[in-house]
């Protein structure tokens, strides 16, 4: 008999050689159904997997990640095979699951495939389906592996890296592939599919290699999550960032300026420096300082910090001086500056905690095939601060840290997001610095305070910076996808390579504990993932602007000045649309650029002092009129319902 250890803890004695799925079927038969993969020990394996030792059990179903990433990886062996039977000659190299679904990269040789040829692929991958073909693994020697593909170079060249006896084939229907496993049961259970796209893809992303296709695609065990999901990418076209960044006038890119370095229109501008003062504003009450350093710094600082060894190579070259050998960089990070800073004069522990703020611009150099809007550009703000503290203040400090982000999420919408603890891999650390001692204190620092703020966590080995662990915000948007938001980081190591320290109570001299911390984390990509999740329409409080009036025609255009003057008095922002056009184009023209409120200004408005509201989004639903007073009474209240009063 073995012993299974389930994940709810419980300890079930089954046979030597049970499979996963007869586990299943043993919690209960309704569960069994919907199980498609399995892990034992940390290890894929197949559902019908023989299982000969005591051990770890994980089931997964559709809904868990593991449980897509089979499903999808299942469904690239079906592509495959459909892919040669309608292009014999092909060559297979390698198909992984990705984020949402699969591809397969395939050298065509001179067969050409286009958006036209998705159909009939669609159609014969269905057709292997519904032959329910079970997915069954078996071992090979290396020469049988190489016998199989002789004639094709790539998967040669892949079996000739691995070990004999550690090759397997995977087998469904007539099709044989080189795999290592993880797959579904059988083909039956995949029930919708769709082919994305085709694009190049150089073998092992090596440019001196021969280009391949990658043909990418999705599939569900439904055809209404298929649905469901193509609706889903329709809507994220009608929200991306740049799309409607252009739209909305807020930003702009120049080849001229260069590649992943935004230009800040007016519109874009004022959204940013609002969202600078909102933040300030709380930081100011939370006792933090406003510092400012240069955008370069000589190599050695870099050097000394780290980043130097992490950023160099892939960063900005160094910029020389007229003077030998003297050598500056664009500025990584701040922390190294804010150190400095730290280290300008000596302090006490009772002169502790040093909060240092600042909206600092730091540069990365991003390959060109990796940039993308204001996601991923070369230059970007972060609303960046470091904390400097003694061990005895770091939890509270931390805490306070949690507090503030929690607060910026409130005030801006972001309600659904997991804490992710972020600590080094569990096997390699020559990527971090520190010692093991100071990692561990740091890690336990961060777990702690998570846990005594009730934050709903998770743990991410391998995701911690190179200088120490992190609480990283993973923040669901309006579409369900999820984005890093804010993070907070506990740093014993930067102190220790800057020297810094403060007299302790004993008159010795100890070093402070550093936390790194930027709620929004960049400004950029912040703004881009906010345009997203609101669809351009932001919070009130953040709208650049926040009505526009329309008049009825040129005898109104006075009285409408009259309207915003005051507004502009209850720090209203507003603005006139006087053109010469009827009030239909107007309306349309205010609710393509998402103001939130229309105020429309006609015979009787003027008579009585009065204008006629109408709501972005709300065609038919009729419009209000009110006097100024009201109106301005109606936008306050809509700021504070949204706008969080920050409280320490």
């Amino acid at each position: 008999m073995i012993k299974i250890t389930l994940p709810d803890g419980s300890i079930r004695e089954f046979a030597s050689g049970v499979t996963p799925m007869e586990v299943a079927k043993n919690i209960s038969e309704g569960f069994a159904r919907n199980v498609i993969s399995a892990s034992f020990n940390g290890t894929t394996i197949e559902t019908e997997t023989p299982l000969t030792t005591d051990g770890n059990l994980i089931l997964y179903t559709w809904n868990d990640a593991e449980g897509k990433k089979a499903f999808w990886h299942s469904t690239s062996h079906v592509m495959a095979q459909a892919l040669e039977e309608l292009y014999p000659g092909i060559k297979l190299t390698l198909g992984p699951a990705i984020a949402n679904g699969f591809y397969y990269d395939v050298d065509f040789e001179d067969q050409k495939i286009s958006e036209a040829d998705f159909k009939k692929i669609e159609d014969r991958i269905l057709e292997i389906a519904r032959g329910k073909f079970d997915f069954k693994m078996r071992p090979v020697t290396k020469a049988e592996a190489l016998e199989m593909y002789k004639d094709n170079v790539y998967k040669t060249e892949l079996i000739s890296n691995l070990e004999d006896g550690t090759i397997t084939f995977c087998d469904h229907s007539t099709f044989t592939d080189l795999c290592r496993g993880g797959h579904i049961p059988n083909t039956g259970i995949i029930k919708a599919v769709k082919i994305m796209s085709v694009a190049g893809a150089y073998w092992r992303g090596d440019e001196k290699n021969k280009q391949l296709t990658r043909v990418y695609g999705t599939s569900f065990p439904k055809q209404k999550d298929l649905t469901e999901y193509l609706e889903l990418l329709e809507e994220a076209k009608r929200r991306d960032h740049r799309k409607l960044g252009k739209e909305l006038e807020l930003f702009a890119f120049s080849q001229k300026v260069g590649q992943g370095l935004p230009l800040w229109l007016p519109k874009g501008a004022a959204l940013r420096e609002r969202l600078e003062q909102f933040l300030k504003r709380a930081q100011k009450k939370a006792g933090y300082e406003q510092v400012v350093s240069p955008h370069i710094g000589q190599k050695e600082l870099y050097v000394t910090s780290g980043h130097y060894a992490k950023y160099g190579a892939d960063s900005f070259q160094p910029i020389h001086t007229p003077a030998e050998g003297e050598e500056f960089l664009l500025k990584p990070m701040n922390c190294p500056h804010h150190c400095e800073i730290y280290n300008v004069r000596p302090w006490s522990y009772k002169d502790l905690p040093k909060r240092y703020a600042e909206f600092g611009t730091v540069y990365r150099y991003e390959q060109s095939g990796e940039l993308h809007g204001l996601t991923r550009v070369r230059g970007f703000t972060q609303d960046d601060a470091h904390i400097f503290c003694t061990p005895e203040q770091l939890d509270e400090e931390f805490k306070k840290v949690i507090d503030l982000v929690l607060y910026v999420f409130g005030s801006l919408g972001f309600e659904n997001f997991t804490a992710q603890i972020s600590l080094r891999d569990q096997e390699d650390r020559e990527k971090y610095i520190g010692t093991d001692e100071n990692w561990e204190k740091a890690e336990n620092a961060i777990i702690n305070a998570a846990k005594d703020k009730g934050l709903n966590t998770v743990v991410e080995y391998g995701e911690a910076a190179f200088y120490g662990p992190k609480l990283d915000f993973m923040v669901k948007d309006a579409l369900g996808r999820q984005w890093q938001l804010g993070t907070i980081q506990v740093d014993y190591n930067l102190p220790e390579r800057f020297d810094l320290t403060y007299k302790g109570a004993d008159n010795e001299l100890h070093r402070p504990v550093m936390i790194h911390r930027a709620p929004f984390g960049s400004m950029e990509r912040f703004i881009a993932i906010l345009l997203e999740h609101t669809a351009g329409n932001f919070p009130l409080w953040l709208m650049p602007e926040q009505a526009i009036i329309l008049s009825l025609s040129e005898k109104y255009e006075n009285y409408a000045k009259k309207v915003l003057d005051l507004l502009e008095n209850h720090e209203i922002r507003a603005l006139i649309d006087n053109r010469n056009e009827t009030i239909g184009k107007k309306i349309r023209d205010a609710e393509m650029q998402k103001i939130p409120f229309m105020l429309i200004v006609g015979e009787e408005e003027e008579k009585n002092g009065t204008i006629s509201i109408r709501r972005h989004g709300q065609e038919g639903k009729g419009n209000i009129t009110v006097s100024i007073e009201e109106f301005a009474a109606i936008v306050d209240e809509e700021i504070k319902k949204t706008l969080k009063v920050f409280t320490v």
